[in-house]
């Protein structure tokens, strides 16, 4: 009998151990795709950055910069703030954020791009209340409690580590200070869920077309399609604190702005 206990123990050990096996190649795979993921973005946006301005205004039909002026609508910024404009692209939320505040304010524009970052700076080489910064959303090279507002537009889901950005984007806020995210997410409607997902097929073909570049803008769409979902980014802003936490979706859900506070 204590022979029979002996062996059955030993095979719940070799299965217990096959299925940590198990568990352990699983998280190094998934580690190194996101690994991949991080330098595949590096590299979409090293071909594309010359043209980002041009296929955002193709891919959205000019949509975008409502949807941007949107997000400093809702924000209804003050004068005397700062804003930090994370995963900045070539400036548009900082020009917004400046102009509404009547120059005002201060912004730092931050992007891990380095020739998106020097585009920006050329196109908004007038707008003196600007600062450029190349680093990641997961490691801002900021003090805590610096800034009263914090934006990303269409970057959250490029970055390598959704929590870790959303901790540090709590970090470097203030006191009293909010959270926004712009960014495509699902839609709530059947009729244009199929419509959407139809044009999101050509999207690759017009990059090919007006870039040169395909890989690029197939990434997008599968970075869109694979990103999680209004509440479940939610549920992330409250497990990194933020109170408060709404969101609104914008043309049937193709974008959600979402919203939170530093209490």
């Amino acid at each position: 009998y204590i022979f029979q206990v002996i062996v059955l123990l030993l095979q719940l050990l070799v299965i217990l151990a096959y299925q940590t096996i198990l568990l352990i190649n699983k998280k190094i795979k998934m580690q190194q795709k996101l690994q991949n993921t991080k330098n595949l973005v590096s590299d979409v946006f090293n071909k594309v950055y010359d043209k980002y301005d041009l296929m955002n205004n193709l891919m959205s039909f000019g949509v975008h910069k409502s949807w941007k002026k949107q997000l400093i609508y809702s924000m209804n910024p003050k004068s005397n703030k700062k804003l930090i404009d994370v995963a900045c692209g070539t400036g548009d939320i900082a020009k917004l954020f400046i102009e509404a505040t009547k120059s005002n304010s201060k912004v730092e524009c931050v992007d891990p791009n380095k020739k998106m970052i020097s585009l920006g700076k050329n196109k908004l080489k007038d707008y003196k209340n600007i600062s450029w910064k190349i680093a990641p959303a997961e490691k801002l090279p900021f003090k805590d409690s610096q800034f009263d507002y914090y934006t990303i537009s269409f970057g959250l889901r490029n970055t390598k580590n959704l929590n870790k950005s959303l901790s540090e984007a709590f970090r470097v806020l203030k006191k009293g200070g909010r959270f926004f995210c712009l960014e495509f997410s699902k839609i709530n409607n059947d009729y244009l869920d199929f419509i959407y997902n139809n044009y999101s097929k050509l999207i690759p073909f017009i990059g090919e077309l007006v870039v040169g570049e395909k890989k690029p803008y197939e990434y997008l769409v599968k970075s869109i399609k694979e990103f999680i979902d209004q509440d479940e980014l939610i549920s992330l802003m409250k497990k990194n604190k933020f109170k408060k936490c709404d969101y609104i979706n914008l043309n049937g859900g193709i974008v959600a702005l979402h919203s939170g506070w530093k209490i």
